[in-house]
């Protein structure tokens, strides 16, 4: 049994949540790599 294609509003409420996931787990990878730098520059 197959699902029937999305519509256009889910697609776009699909699209917009990846988009959301992907710039919070962004956001925390900066976080992450400008935490490393830091605990470099203040652990000298």
């Amino acid at each position: 049994m197959t699902l029937p294609p999305p519509d256009a509003d889910e697609l776009a409420l699909r699209r917009k949540r990846a988009v959301r996931t992907a710039a919070v787990v962004g956001g925390i990878a900066i976080a992450i790599y400008v935490a490393f730098i830091l605990s470099g520059v203040i652990g000298r």
